[in-house]
């Protein structure tokens, strides 16, 4: 077995890692490891660190401390530490070719072996999208060929920045369902996010971070209860309607407003979440669809 795949070692280890940009601290002593075939996710309020923590884990930055990769030190063995990672950022800025070509552009560039390509099309439900060109994709499809692009030289560790932050809903839960397959196939996932019920799914555990710092690294039950006491509902209604709406929603108390694709947003505790719907309903005004949205309150 290669030291790199070798299951006595942490596939990540983090120690006393630290990253500042002159006065600020983006992370401060962190420390944590990833067994092979386990999946973390990266809690936290925006500037929390999660993004700086995975830059520092591909090699991206210059950090304080020390972060493995396998067998490998990120600093001194960069390259080699990072082609045990498949990486999906939050947005991936493709050059101006059709998927097929897209995947044998990165494969050169990986040296992988390209016989995976028409695997991975099925696989990831590209197939019938093959020769379109990237820009004519949806942002759901935009996601598939991102997490084709990590897979294609198959790497025993996942990283994503907000895999699901820029899909509708179902997009959403078809993104997710791939990553929990490959999760159960061996993958072991680090992931930051904001919704809940995508930790749920995906994580044994959850590495939460503020202002830089671990605050303390629990399960996603204990996330929930300790972290997580209010939602977002948001609603879709007629476009004619919304300012009543607002009116609505704010006679009764609820913080409300409306988003930038013209749904009406409101906060309300988790265990009244339904109760906007019902005032709504008592205003004569249809609800055409609605989605839910965890709020961190730490």
């Amino acid at each position: 077995m290669t030291p790199e795949t070798s299951s006595s070692l942490p596939l990540i280890s983090v120690r006393h890692v630290t990253k500042r940009y002159k006065k600020v601290t983006a992370l401060e002593d962190v420390n944590f490891e990833i067994a092979p075939g386990a999946a973390l996710a990266l809690w936290g309020a925006n500037g929390a660190g999660k993004t700086t923590l995975l830059k520092a884990i591909l090699g991206l930055i210059d950090f304080g401390g020390q972060i493995q990769v396998g067998a490998y030190d990120v600093r001194r063995q960069g390259k080699l530490a990072r082609c045990q990672i498949g990486y999906v950022p939050q947005e991936f800025a493709f050059y101006d070719l059709g998927v097929l070509e897209t995947l044998y552009f990165y494969a050169r560039l990986k040296k992988a072996d390209p016989a995976r390509i028409s695997h991975l099309l099925e696989r990831l439900g590209l197939s019938s999208h093959a020769k379109k060109r990237v820009g004519a994709l949806s942002g759901g499809l935009r996601q598939r060929l991102a997490l084709a692009v990590a897979l294609l030289d198959d790497p025993p560790l996942l990283m994503l920045d907000e895999p699901l932050a820029n899909l509708d809903a179902r997009a959403r839960r078809e993104y997710q369902v791939l990553l929990s397959t490959l999760r159960k196939e061996g993958k072991t996932l680090l992931f930051a996010s904001h919704r809940i019920e995508e930790v749920e799914t995906l994580a044994d555990q959850v590495l939460v971070l503020q202002e830089g710092r671990l605050l303390e690294i629990i399960t996603p039950e204990e996330l929930r209860t300790r972290h997580l006491a209010e939602i977002e509902l948001i609603l879709w209604v007629p476009e004619n309607r919304r300012g009543e709406a607002l009116t609505c929603l704010e006679a009764e108390g609820f913080a409300t407003h409306l988003n930038g694709r013209g749904t009406v947003v409101v906060r309300v505790p988790e265990a009244r979440k339904a109760h906007p719907l019902t005032i709504l309903s008592g205003c004569d005004i249809p609800i055409l669809n609605f989605e839910m949205e965890q709020v961190q309150t730490n």
